[in-house]
């Protein structure tokens, strides 16, 4: 039995007065109208309505039962209408993931710039080195680096993309000369930064003789943030490959030297992914859709900066 359904069939009965009026309304039988009824009393083993041949009367249970019903019903429409709500009109809380130092230097002010845009979505943001689970975890979106995603059932979105160029610090340079090859780093200390987006072992550079492999074994110094890494560097502590949103601000100050100019590291893939696309949330729909019309036109300022910080 459809409880629900017949608590609204029978509301309507008392509504309308009659049967005939409450099977109009809903667009259905009489005789329907007149089952459902029957069988909430049966459900109930209590009498809700007495019945003439002309007129229904509400009895005593029945008058309780309906205020019951008109309460529950009302309910139901209201949690339907913030359902639908949700779908249409984006609110709430969004809750984010993105790894640590891409979502400082991207995500936090891309935050800000959608905040403005719907100032009714409250953002719950964790910045983390490692790929979530996101239904165990409660993530509405993750934000992620990889050369290829692993098949976990998630939508992909890609954003695009980001490389890492090889830097160090004018001091290190001078005790230990400037390396002009990927295969010179051998004489190098190389330092690792220890990120689920890649094998943190392998420096895979691209450049003018195509893909050339630097393996970091034994590193003097190690961490899990390219931010933190940009601060070893700059202490002189040895080589690192720095994503350029890293390395941007100190190569321009002039407290790292990009090394290995003709190299970049090959590019990592920025993913959004979320569960699903079927009935999705507003706010994850817009908050995807603005990532998209952010993330690249940002992503494209920074390399042409670098190429221009180049020929200088």
């Amino acid at each position: 039995m459809d409880t629900l359904q017949n608590m609204r069939v029978f509301a309507r009965v008392v509504e309308s007065g009659s049967f005939t009026g409450a099977a109009q309304y809903l667009n259905t039988t009489t005789a329907y109208a007149s089952r459902a009824v029957s069988d909430l009393e049966a459900h109930l083993h209590t009498r809700l309505l007495n019945r003439t041949t002309r007129r229904i009367a509400l009895t005593e249970a029945g008058e309780r039962y309906l205020q019951r019903c008109q309460q529950i019903l009302s309910y139901v429409e209201e949690a339907e209408a913030e359902a639908s709500d949700a779908h249409a009109r984006p609110s709430g809380k969004l809750r984010l993931h993105v790894m640590a130092s891409f979502g400082t230097r991207y995500i936090v002010p891309a935050v800000a710039r959608y905040q403005q845009r719907y100032s009714d979505v409250a953002v719950e943001l964790t910045l983390a080195q490692r790929i979530p689970d996101l239904l165990d975890e409660g993530f509405d979106v993750s934000v992620v680096l990889g050369y290829d995603l692993p098949d976990s059932g998630l939508i992909s979105q890609r954003l695009g993309s980001v490389f890492s160029i090889a830097c160090a610090s004018p001091s290190y340079l001078e005790r230990r000369g400037v390396p002009r090859t990927p295969a010179d780093l051998v004489n190098h200390d190389c330092l690792r930064i220890v990120t689920p987006a890649a094998a943190f072992d392998k420096w895979n550079f691209d450049g003018p003789n195509g893909v050339e492999t630097f393996t970091v074994s034994a590193p003097k110094f190690q961490v899990n943030g390219a931010d933190s890494m940009a601060v070893a560097v700059r202490e002189g502590i040895g080589v690192a490959v720095l994503p350029t949103y890293s390395a941007m601000r100190w190569l321009k100050s002039g407290e790292l030297v990009w090394i290995l100019p003709g190299y970049t590291t090959m590019p990592l893939n920025i993913y959004a992914l979320y569960p699903s696309r079927q009935y999705l949330d507003a706010k994850i729909r817009t908050w995807v859709d603005f990532l998209l019309e952010e993330l690249p036109a940002t992503l494209a300022s920074e390399q042409a900066a670098l190429k221009a910080f180049a020929r200088t």
